[in-house]
Formats: structure tokens, sequence, C-alpha cells
């Protein structure tokens, strides 16, 4: 399934996966067909605009906007869509310190007509990094504790390689066909599966010891949309308006030398 293309599982939940280019984010919409619900993960401000659409579009309310973190590479949606949509409630990781309608925590689970995402503390990119893993354990949004083949990195925001390495590891003990949507992506994967990175994730087939080695190692600069992003983040709210953000960083092309596995 490629960005922006819509999945509608035989069991009545539908899936769309959608993409924001510059911060190579994806943002998820799950909605139970029947019911008319739907959730978001992951909104962006820079797309609201398009997920405002496509949500009145497919006709559905919106209870919930879940952000899998504070950001630091762009600005979350969540206030926008809070703002129309009634009822919608903002969601995070109470470990986060951030505000919002909904502080979540290990074993919270959010229903949605009859499905429901049960909610798996990661952390170790963030302190405030949960899974959110469907109730029949076929899929998992990841956010930046796991991406395609790599990780978050965790040089900053109370980061820490040891607990991100157990975290991940957590994710591991899911069905080996669980499906694996990350937050970000980097090289236009889309989805993975829990063997396919327990197998073949370059970084998290390391021990716990020399994962640790090479998180400390990496080096990577400071995201360009720190300073605007993590104020803005932290409230859940847009602090500038969207034409006064700043630029969002390089091109894909202009990261080539940093590797597209930590983020």
């Amino acid at each position: 399934m490629g960005p922006g293309r819509s999945a509608s599982r035989g069991n009545g939940l539908l899936l769309r996966q959608l993409f924001e280019p510059q911060s190579c984010t994806y943002t998820y919409l799950l909605a139970d067909q029947a019911a008319r619900e739907a959730l978001l993960i992951d909104p962006g401000l820079e797309m609201a605009s398009r997920d405002t659409q496509l949500v009145r579009e497919l006709g559905l309310r919106l209870p919930y906007a879940i952000n899998t973190h504070c950001y630091v590479d762009h600005v979350t949606g969540t206030s926008i869509l809070r703002s129309l949509f009634p009822g919608c409630k903002s969601v995070i990781s109470h470990l986060g310190g951030v505000k919002a309608d909904l502080l979540i925590e290990e074993g919270d689970v959010l229903t949605l007509g009859c499905f429901a995402l049960e909610t798996l503390a990661s952390p170790g990119h963030t302190d405030g990094c949960p899974t959110f893993v469907l109730s029949e354990h076929s899929a998992a949004f990841t956010g930046d504790a796991l991406f395609i083949r790599g990780c978050g990195r965790t040089d900053f925001q109370q980061g820490c390689a040891k607990t991100l390495y157990h975290s991940v590891h957590q994710i591991f003990t899911l069905p080996r066909d669980c499906l694996i949507y990350p937050a970000h992506d980097y090289l236009g994967q889309t989805l993975s599966t829990v063997e396919e990175e327990q197998t073949l994730n370059p970084c998290l087939t390391l021990s716990c010891q020399d994962f640790i080695r090479v998180m400390n190692n990496l080096n990577l600069p400071r995201p360009q949309q720190m300073d605007v992003a993590i104020p803005a983040n932290m409230r859940c709210k847009v602090q500038e308006l969207p034409g006064s953000l700043p630029q969002q960083g390089p091109s894909l092309a202009e990261m080539e030398p940093v590797s597209p596995c930590f983020r």
C-alpha cells in the first residue's frame, strides 16, 4: 500500500496512510466504516487541510487526534483538528510532559467503533513514546521508536539508547506477521512486519551493548525545525501561522550523507 492509498480491511476497518514530504512523516487515518468513527495518528500542521478534507469527504466523525510523541521536526495539526471537529480530543502519553485533552499510559485502550487501539509504552526516543497496537495484534503504529530498517535517534529529549533497545524488543514480542507502520520513512518504504525488523533491521539485530555504542556515536545534525516545533507541540497547539514557519530542513538529496536509519 503506497502513501495516500486506502486500505479497506475485510473486518470493516479503513486504514489510510498519508505522507508529508518535507519531514517524511506518515499520518494514519483509521476508521470503523460501520460506526463512521475515525482517528488520526501523527497529524501535521502542514497537512491539516488535507486531513480535514479527507475526514469530511468520507463522512466520518473524529473523536481522537493522536500524537505518538512531542515532535522536533514538524508542528502537530492537533489544534486545528480540535477546532474543526467538535468533540475531537488530543491524545498523547502522560510521560512526555505535554498538554493534551487525554493523557494515556501503558495498557490504556482507545475504542473506535468495534475496534480498539492498545497502548504499549515504547520509550527511548523520548520518555513519552507509545506504540499503538490494533486489538487483534494485526498492526502496530510505532511512531519514532521503530522505523523500517531503522529507529529514532536518542541524543535529545530524554533519549536513551538502552531504553529504546528494550522497547523495540518488546514490540518484537507481537506476532511475527504483525504489520509495522512507522511515523517516518526516508527511502519511500511504506510498511514492514515484526519478522522483517527482527531479522533485517541493521541496528536492532545488534546486541544491546553494540546498539548503545552505535547510537552514542551517530553525530547527527540538530533538527532545523526544533526551536519552533517543541514549544508548539508541548501545548498541542500552534504558536505560529503556517506561513511563518521556517524552512522545514534539507531535501532528501541534501540529507544523503546522514544514515536514513536514524532520525
